[in-house]
């Protein structure tokens, strides 16, 4: 773990190139950012400009192509697919626009997975409890399939919170959600957040979803947009 002064994502000079049909595709270039414990840092920009791929450099989900990136004081670069999962699964909470559940699993057993991963003892206890944080412990043993796009986006939020990570990206949650289902999911996200102190780093296109960040970075053509970031200081 990271003390108080250390900042909990680290990247120096970061940069993502895919390969594609054409060649090399340069997605991120150079980006150098802290982000500190219990920050809320809002990613925004226009589609395309490289938001979700910088956030899946900070989970470890796309292996940056030069420069480094560390979370929590680790060299996440210097990790292979198996330790970047074991340290995901032990330090992050991931929560996606499609929700990504398991369709088979009930919500509980959804929840329950990820600290069935890890060993978690009362993993049901703890999968039920988080769902009843979520005002969704009467669903417990409904499918996917049988709830709402909001009800969906809940148990992933429950599912990411469970294991109490001290890190928490969510990349669109509110994306597939009307705007009522969606004000709903954010007042629960920042809600658990302020409950378990967890390092905040989320995709948002809507402004108001921003403005509730401690900080916000804006992304253009794959670089921080420094003119912007100026004048937000100004």
């Amino acid at each position: 773990m990271t003390n108080n002064d250390s900042p909990v994502l680290h990247l120096l000079d970061a940069s993502l190139t895919l390969n594609s049909n054409t060649g090399p595709v340069e997605i991120l270039h150079g980006i150098s950012l802290d982000v500190r414990q219990g920050e809320t840092l809002g990613l925004v920009g226009p589609s395309g400009s490289g938001k979700s791929s910088l956030l899946m450099l900070m989970g470890g989900l796309e292996q940056a192509t030069g420069g480094r990136v560390a979370a929590l004081g680790q060299d996440l670069t210097a990790m292979d697919e198996d330790a970047l999962a074991r340290f995901r699964r032990n330090n992050m909470g991931v929560v996606f626009q499609s929700f990504h559940l398991i369709p088979t699993m009930t919500a509980l057993e959804n929840v329950a997975t990820p600290l069935e991963l890890a060993g978690v003892k009362d993993a049901f206890d703890r999968a039920q409890a988080e769902l009843q944080a979520v005002g969704l412990g009467h669903r417990a043993g409904h499918f996917p399939a049988q709830m709402s796009g909001g009800e969906q986006q809940r148990v992933a939020l429950a599912r990411a919170l469970a294991p109490r990570p001290a890190i928490l990206l969510a990349d669109e949650p509110t994306g597939n959600l009307d705007e009522a289902n969606g004000a709903a999911v954010m007042d629960l996200l920042f809600g658990l957040r302020d409950r378990s102190g967890a390092t905040l780093v989320m995709v948002t296109h809507a402004p108001e979803l921003a403005a509730r960040c401690d900080r916000v970075i804006r992304l253009r053509d794959g670089r921080i947009d420094e003119e912007a970031a100026r004048e937000a200081a100004e």
